[in-house]
């Protein structure tokens, strides 16, 4: 069974420490965290990119036990994302496709590879960045100190006010960072001796882009994340990403997780168009999910549920 940080112990340290009630259950065929969530409604369960299983069968013995829990805590639904694309060659009669929660595609890159061959593998762009992100000042260090977690902060409300994107809250990066498997990466400007004071350049010192980077067994997964976009001309994303890639490989690393892309058919207009195409860049390839399913344990409560979020959405448009 391969296994993601989301549903694991460590993830459930994080949840605990946000103040969430959850529950890791471990059978011989599968595992699960499962999240208990609260709505006006009523409780549901929710397993991110679980449950955890070898097969068919042990998706069947770990909903058995989801279920028993599910009644416990008076669950309408328990959310499902397993991270097999044929899911639904066994899903249950009562899964319903939900709102895709965490990524349903993502893009990875094998670190097993010289990197030599890693870096011919960069887009011309990219690696242009990469050879040049030293002359032009900028320094990427890696930190656990909570105090510079108010630059990801300040880069990511600036950044996503422009793109109508929520933001966490520094209490929420600051019990991430908490965690033994998580690394803020910053890329700092200093003037190069040779370049000229630009009114269009960063100050002295100043940290123009930060990201937030978890490890667990064999992947590096590429989190929360923000740069100054006044500043766009230096390669400070490709600097912080390189530097993570690398590190991940000299730690021994395998994979390298860019958590999240836009479907191979998504147009222009899609919200993760821009971010897709730079993930690509690296190089790696597409690794597709079966995405988010809502499997109702009481169906009248669930269609009462699905009216008030779609009042809700309403609402929030008016």
């Amino acid at each position: 069974m391969n296994t993601v940080l989301m549903q694991t112990k460590e993830w459930q340290a994080l949840q605990n420490d946000l103040g969430e009630t959850s529950f890791y259950e471990e059978g011989e065929e599968f595992h699960y965290l499962a999240i208990l969530k609260h709505t006006p409604v009523g409780n549901y369960l929710y397993l991110p990119y679980g449950p955890v299983y070898k097969d068919k069968e042990g998706f069947k013995k770990a909903l058995k036990s989801l279920q028993k829990l599910a009644k416990e805590h008076a669950a309408i639904f328990i959310r499902v994302e397993p991270r097999d694309p044929n899911f639904l060659e066994y899903a249950p009669k009562n899964a319903k496709k939900s709102k895709d929660l965490s990524p349903k595609e993502t893009w990875i890159l094998d670190l097993n590879e010289d990197q030599a061959k890693m870096i011919s593998n960069f887009t011309q762009g990219t690696r242009t960045g990469y050879n040049t992100y030293a002359k032009k000042g900028i320094t990427v260090e890696k930190t656990k100190d909570l105090e510079h977690l108010k630059e990801l902060v300040r880069l990511q409300d600036k950044l996503f006010k422009t793109k109508n994107l929520n933001t966490f809250s520094l209490d929420y990066f600051e019990k991430e960072l908490s965690q033994p498997f998580a690394t803020l990466y910053l890329a700092r400007y200093n003037r190069p001796e040779n370049v000229a004071e630009d009114w269009g350049l960063p100050k002295e010192n100043e940290i123009i882009a930060a990201s937030l980077f978890f490890d667990y067994k064999n992947t590096r997964y590429y989190m929360q994340s923000a740069a100054d976009m006044d500043y766009k001309r230096l390669p400070a994303t490709i600097a912080l990403l390189v530097e993570a890639i690398f590190d991940a490989k000299e730690k021994g690393i395998k994979y390298f997780d860019f958590w999240g892309i836009a479907p191979d058919d998504a147009p222009k207009s899609h919200p993760w168009y821009g971010f897709t195409k730079f993930k690509k860049s690296f190089g790696g390839q597409p690794v597709h999910f079966a995405g988010t399913y809502d499997i109702v344990e009481n169906p009248a409560k669930y269609r009462l549920y699905q009216l008030t979020r779609k009042i809700n959405r309403i609402r929030r448009r008016i």
